[in-house]
């Protein structure tokens, strides 16, 4: 295992959290906040809330928790090979997507819209309102009472009309300065795995074929590799191989660029990262074939008929339910009522947002189904 150098953000350099507490007993402050969003209710949500398909369409494809696993999983991965914090790299990966909406990107869309004369909605935004102000654990404060670092990952960026609404976590956006080198690394973790899983989602689907992916240079360069060492390998397994390998080519890459760019800034403080250009990025060449893969994603897996039609559906179903609500509030829940009458449609937007995949469903059955339920 590396050692910890001294850009790393750790317990004693950590700008601490915004209600001061007596430091945990066997464990750092970032295990701490780790554990915290664990046993969250949000997290345990995500095991139903949509990656790339919707939860009902089949039991194994990814969800925004199994999402989450393996960004903290690659994260660390990294991280302890650049001789980072892993258990705050983990704790970001692991809350990045506690504020997002059911139905993926889809439902993130259609509430922002429906949310534009209410001040819109930022799934990023809504993922640091979770652990501050929406989670309801503890005596002593609402929500998870974060590190300040752990908080700055969660928010990778936000619309310049609320980051004064943010205090001193506003205060980077505004100065241009960038976040701990950790939070750079989860924001990529989350792309490694997003880019490979849903490969691997969609052509377990059926939507995407591999004589469609051969024409994508990084995976039909690791697929060749796989046929040439084991050419008699079962397709289902050669997949999983060529997409295990391209996770490989990748982090190996991202560790080696990152180096470089960390010793080419003379980096050798913390202070010193959050002043320099984003230190954390794949070489060139791997930048652009990531770019190729994201762009043949976009225009054959997330553009593909059957998903537009899942979307078209999710976008439906979250209109209608924020109309309801909104041209009735009665038909929240008493609780959603309360907030309501003192935070307005933000009140409905986190009702819906913390709302799983099957939860949105049903609970537009409840509203708009003639049949008794």
């Amino acid at each position: 295992m590396n050692k910890r150098t001294a850009y790393a953000v750790s317990s004693d350099n950590s700008r601490g959290r915004m209600i001061p507490e007596e430091p945990p007993a066997g464990r750092s402050e970032f295990q701490r906040d780790r554990d915290r969003i664990i046993h969250s209710t949000a997290f345990r949500r995500l095991e139903y809330k949509t990656q790339v398909f919707v939860n009902h369409e089949g039991d194994l494809f990814r969800t925004r928790l199994t999402h989450s696993l393996e960004v903290a999983q690659i994260g660390r991965s990294i991280a302890r090979n650049l001789g980072l914090n892993e258990d705050l790299v983990e704790a970001i990966s692991l809350a990045h997507d506690l504020g997002h909406t059911p139905f993926g990107h889809a439902g993130q869309d259609v509430l922002n819209e429906c949310m534009r004369e209410y001040g819109g909605f930022e799934h990023n935004l809504q993922s640091l309102r979770v652990v501050d102000v929406l989670e309801e654990r503890y005596a002593a404060f609402d929500g998870l009472n974060l590190c300040y670092e752990t908080r700055e990952g969660i928010l990778k960026h936000v619309a310049r009309k609320n980051i004064p609404k943010l205090g001193a976590l506003g205060e980077r956006f505004l100065q241009h300065r960038n976040p701990s080198l950790e939070a750079q690394l989860a924001n990529f973790s989350d792309e490694i795995a997003y880019n490979n899983h849903d490969v691997d989602d969609g052509l377990r689907s059926g939507l995407i074929t591999l004589d469609q992916l051969e024409e994508v240079s990084i995976f039909s360069r690791h697929l060749t590799q796989v046929k040439d060492k084991y050419p008699i390998l079962p397709e289902r397994r050669m997949v999983y191989e060529t997409v295990r390998s391209m996770i490989n080519t990748l982090v190996t890459d991202l560790i080696q660029q990152s180096t470089r760019n960390i010793k080419d800034a003379g980096i050798d403080t913390l202070a010193a990262v959050h002043t320099a250009p984003p230190l954390i990025g794949f070489s060139q060449q791997i930048k652009k074939e990531q770019q190729e893969l994201k762009k043949f994603l976009f225009d054959n897996l997330y553009r593909h008929f059957r998903v537009v039609r899942m979307n078209s559906r999710a976008r439906h179903t979250i209109e209608k339910l924020f109309a309801a609500f909104s041209s009735e509030i009665l038909l929240l829940p008493v609780k959603y009522q309360k907030k309501f009458e003192q935070e307005g449609h933000q009140a409905i937007a986190d009702y819906i947002a913390g709302m799983t995949d099957r939860y949105a469903i049903k609970e537009y059955q409840r509203l708009f189904s003639i049949t008794e339920n």
